[in-house]
């Protein structure tokens, strides 16, 4: 479902805007782009949804609204991905029905079961390793979080490992049983953001191709 999944951050973009960044993205390979804009004001937000869910379309890819239920409903993105903290799962769930995308985040295989059972269409452990990005997540999990949540789920939805990923341990977190990887500063922090992405998702494809 999700091999590569880029996140936006706005401190790390400089002058590139969250929608020339998922452009750049989908076009490195991503298969879906997640707007995270902490510090926007909604209507702002909208704009920008908006236009990357259009961008998502023109591309055959993803597109996932961080916390915010209305914002991707209101510009009809294909999901929304929610934390421990934001509108629970089964609410959340009333509100979009059940053609809409919802992910969780979760740090440990209690919280995985829970997703699950409360109908996620996928779960994103972490913080994996270390990371500045999201420093109210819990920090350094380590590969064992993503062995127990796999053994916990199995296969029954895609497992995403985000959190301090970059082209050193990308692979890493493949081998320990995620699906895909989600990435915020190895893709969002470099100067050629395409290039990174596709990159990291040639790893993944790379890697994939030998282990057949």
């Amino acid at each position: 479902m999700f091999e590569l999944y880029a996140i936006t951050d706005r401190k790390m973009l400089g002058n590139t805007s969250e929608v020339d960044a998922a452009r750049l993205c989908y076009e490195g390979g991503a298969d879906v782009v997640q707007l995270r804009m902490k510090d926007a004001d909604g209507g702002e937000m909208l704009e920008v949804a908006k236009e990357m869910e259009a961008l998502a379309n023109e591309y055959n890819r993803f597109f996932i609204v961080n916390d915010r239920v209305d914002i991707a409903m209101l510009a009809h993105a294909d999901g929304v991905h929610l934390g421990q903290t934001d509108i629970p799962l089964r609410e959340a769930r009333r509100l979009v029905g059940d053609d809409m995308i919802i992910g969780i985040s979760v740090d440990n295989a209690e919280q995985a079961r829970e997703a699950l059972d409360g109908g996620a269409d996928y779960i994103a452990v972490g913080s994996i390793f270390t990371t500045s990005t999201k420093p109210d997540a819990a920090q350094a999990l380590g590969l064992d979080a993503i062995f127990d949540i796999r053994r916990e789920i199995g296969d029954e939805v895609p497992l995403v490992a985000i959190g301090g990923i970059n082209r050193g341990n990308i692979l890493d977190v493949i081998h320990a049983g995620a699906d895909g990887a989600a990435v915020v500063s190895a893709i969002m922090a470099q100067p050629d953001i395409k290039g990174a992405a596709h990159e990291l998702k040639t790893m993944i494809l790379n890697d994939r191709r030998m282990c057949l």
